[in-house]
Parts: C-alpha cells; sequence; structure tokens
C-alpha cells in the first residue's frame, strides 16, 4: 500500500498551517528510525531534495556507542556525512502526533552520491532488483509481537529495568476479556498506523501476559520493511502517550515467552502468485519449491540476519512455540519454515525464525536472497516434517548462540557473493562487538546464583 500523502498534497497542507513539521528518516543497522525534524516550510522549500546526517548511525551498538572497527566509519575516517535522499513515494502524515509528517529517506554516498552498501534499506533494494530482473517481484508481510508493560520507559530507566508490570496478568491469547485492559492503547495503534497509510488488519492477544500481536496487509518488500519499522516506532510512541511502554526484545524474562517477527514470503509475476500451482502437491509450485529450498539450505548463514543480538537466542527454547530446527511444514508451528495457505493462491512461505527485534530490511533481504538462489540452482527441499520437532533430534538446529551465527555469517561464501563482502564484513562487525560487549557484562543470573555460594 502506498503512502498516503503526495509532494504537493503536503505542499497545499504545509500552506495552510495543517502540517507544520516533517520527519525525515533512515533505518539503522539496529532497525530503528533516526532521522530530523524539520520545519515543514523549509521542507518543501528545499530539504526534501536531500539533508544529511554523520555517518555514524550506521556504525554504533544499541547504545549509539562509536564502535570501533568499521571500514565505513571511524575517528580516523572522521565521520563525515552521509545524504539522506526523501523517498517522497514514502510520504505519510502520523496522526499520533500533531500536524506532522514522516518520509523515509535511503542513504547515499556523500561524495558519490551512490547508495551505501551497507545501508539496510539499500540491502533489501539490492535483493528486490535481483528478483526483478529474473522477473519476480517480491511480496511479504511480518507479522509483529510485542508486550505492553503499565510502567512508562522514564520510570523503568530511572529504576534501572526492573521487571515491569504487564498489562495482562495472565495468557491472553486471542483472549477478548484478558485484551481488554489492553485496549486503551490497541484502539489507538490499530487506528492511527491505519490513518499513516499502514493497512493494519487485526491486533490479538498473544501466548503470553500482556503480549499482543498486530498484523498488516502483504505489500511490495520494501514497502513491507517500511511499515514495520513504522509499526514499531508507532506502537512505542503511542504506548507512551498513555504513560505506559512497549518492547520488542525477543525475550524480556526467561519465564516467559517471546516475541517473535514472522515474515511471510512470496513472489508474483503479471499480478498473480507464482508459487501457486493448483496441479502439484500441496498447490507448490516448483519455483516455489526451489525458493524454500534455498532459505533451508543457507538458514544457518542467514541466522544473524533473523537473530541479531546475544538477547535473541534466548527465545529459542522447547515447548513456546519459538522453533528450534531449520526444516519445513506444513501448518506445524514448530518448524522453522511453514506453509501457509496449502491448495489456495495465497500459498506461502512463513520463516518463523525471527525475533521481533530483527532489522526487517535486512532479515527481508537476506530471506530474498536465499529463495533466489534456490530458484538460480534449483534446489529441492525434500519432504515435509510433522510432529512434536523440538523433539527431532536429527533435524538440522537454529543456531544457540549468537556466536554460532556470526561465524556462519562471516564463513558464508554464499552471502559474500550475493550480498557483497562489505556487508557481510560490517555486520560480521557488529555482531562480534554485541559479543564482546556481552561477554563483560555481568548479569543478574550470575549475581544470584554466585553472589554468596561460589
Amino acid at each position: 500500500m502506498p503512502a498516503n500523502l503526495t509532494f504537493d498534497a503536503l505542499k497545499t497542507a504545509v500552506a495552510s498551517g495543517e502540517i507544520d513539521t516533517v520527519i525525515a528518516c533512515i533505518c539503522d543497522m539496529q532497525g530503528r528510525l533516526q532521522g530530523k525534524r524539520f520545519h515543514a516550510r523549509h521542507f518543501v522549500e528545499s530539504a526534501w531534495e536531500e539533508t544529511h546526517c554523520c555517518n555514524y548511525l550506521l556504525a554504533t551498538d544499541m547504545e549509539m556507542i562509536t564502535v570501533p572497527g568499521y571500514k565505513s566509519s571511524s575517528w580516523a575516517r572522521g565521520y563525515g556525512d552521509y545524504v539522506m535522499k526523501p523517498d517522497l513515494a514514502t510520504l505519510r502524515r502520523l496522526p499520533w502526533v500533531p500536524a506532522t509528517a514522516l518520509v523515509m529517506c535511503d542513504v547515499l554516498d556523500h561524495h558519490t552520491h551512490e547508495m551505501v552498501p551497507h545501508a539496510p534499506r539499500t540491502v533489501l533494494k539490492r535483493q528486490i532488483e535481483r528478483a526483478q530482473a529474473m522477473g519476480f517481484a517480491p511480496m511479504m508481510a511480518t507479522e509483529l509481537e510485542f508486550f505492553l508493560f503499565e510502567e512508562s520507559y522514564p520510570q523503568l530507566f530511572d529504576a534501572g529495568y526492573p521487571l515491569p508490570t504487564p498489562m495482562g496478568r495472565y495468557n491472553i491469547d486471542y483472549s477478548l476479556m484478558g485484551t481488554a485492559r489492553d485496549e486503551k492503547v490497541m484502539r489507538d495503534i490499530r487506528n492511527h498506523l491505519y490513518a499513516a497509510g499502514i493497512p493494519i488488519e487485526c491486533s490479538k492477544g498473544e501466548a503470553e501476559a500482556g503480549q499482543e500481536e498486530v498484523n498488516a496487509k502483504y505489500s511490495d518488500a520494501l514497502d513491507t520493511a517500511d511499515m514495520h519499522t513504522l509499526i514499531k516506532l508507532g506502537v512505542k510512541e503511542i504506548a507512551q502517550s498513555h504513560g505506559a511502554s512497549a518492547t520488542f526484545m525477543a525475550k524480556y524474562d526467561h519465564r516467559k515467552a517471546g516475541s517473535s517477527s514472522h515474515i511471510h514470503q512470496s513472489l508474483w509475476k503479471d499480478g498473480a502468485n507464482v508459487f501457486y500451482d493448483p496441479k502439484a502437491e500441496h498447490g507448490m509450485s516448483a519455483i516455489m519449491r526451489h525458493f524454500l529450498a534455498g532459505q533451508l539450505a543457507f538458514s544457518r548463514e542467514l541466522s544473524y540476519f533473523l537473530a541479531p543480538y546475544v538477547n535473541s537466542y534466548k527465545r529459542f527454547c522447547v515447548g513456546m512455540f519459538a522453533p528450534t530446527k531449520a526444516v519445513w511444514s506444513l501448518d506445524n508451528r514448530t518448524a522453522g519454515y511453514r506453509i501457509c495457505g496449502e491448495n489456495t493462491k495465497s500459498v506461502r512461505v512463513e520463516c518463523r525464525i525471527g525475533g521481533a527485534d530483527l532489522n526487517p530490511y535486512l532479515a527481508c533481504a537476506a530471506l530474498l536472497a536465499a529463495g533466489l538462489e534456490g530458484i538460480e540452482q534449483m534446489l529441492e527441499p525434500g519432504d515435509p516434517v510433522s510432529g512434536d520437532l523440538y523433539q527431532a533430534q536429527t533435524a538440522p538446529e537454529v543456531p544457540r548462540s549468537l556466536i554460532e551465527a556470526a561465524e556462519a555469517l562471516k564463513d558464508s561464501a554464499f552471502l559474500t557473493r550475493v550480498l557483497g563482502a562489505e556487508v557481510v564484513e560490517h555486520y560480521y562487525h557488529a555482531a562480534r562487538w554485541e559479543i564482546e560487549e556481552s561477554l563483560r557484562a555481568v548479569t543478574d543470573f550470575e549475581r544470584h546464583r554466585g553472589f554468596e555460594r561460589a
């Protein structure tokens, strides 16, 4: 679905005083929107063409620390500028913020005006171009799970992030009564996001106390990634406006279920889903089988892009609906890859491995790259598996730690070839920094376990 504001309509709204602020933003490595708030008159006069940001925005960690060792950005290189090039097709109103519009930007080299290769939006665009060269239009949708808490962000921050109080007090999966106390926030989330041009289909309670899920309609891959980042921003800001908070951490408490971001995928041509073949078993065309096989074949190598933090791997545990095996099945929620809509025109691949903490551009790009590779190599996925896959001893496993995933990324000749050596090196460096930072941290687990008894 296109955004809901043309440039001409923006100029009219600015002239009338209806819009006085325009946010221009990029997506950083962590999947967060970063940018500037422009006086709307300045934006429509000149900043709509381009603006600038420090190139450290694609070389920091979650804490915005200037991480040493990146080739693209460093103290030695002076931390220069990137060009932020507004994509005017993404202009939209932000109904939860008064008189404000937002536009997504691509990241360009300040000197050459070439796309910065490791910018998340660039990484996805390159794989979309690859698909288009093969005659396909990639369509995707992401499901986002998160927790709502009664405390505000400042309250939790100032208290050192003690365990927060979920709005729901018990498992609210599909529960209308259980989600009623969340509805004051969720209703605003659905309506404000929809009014921002994001076609929200529904929200529902998820399988834990205070856990919610919001679903947007499928779209082209780039629009889906754009919407994903805006949904996360909107959820947090709308929760904040209610004096509450939301988290998209993969696992905020080891006793609770984690939060996922399932990614639904199909390829289209001439307005039809090429994954569908009514004469084939399960309605799965040969193209779909090859696409699925590519994701299975390279699952370990692309795991970092589905689970980019140390915390991400805490989600992969038995009996809490997060998959631990990189296998495929028909409508089986214990598998890493599930076929949805079998024998229908909407048949598609659902990757269930990713957590709500993933960067949607990188995750969608990696999955698309693997699927296209499967088509090019005409790989076969084998037979679907069934039963309780948590107990499948011989099935290939999802990496158990960021260390495993990072090394698989570094050693991937496939990803180096299709994403580029610079991109792989950049995100491997990000992974190693995350690992080293976690290794030097003393955790609550260690204190509770060893303070007296060690």
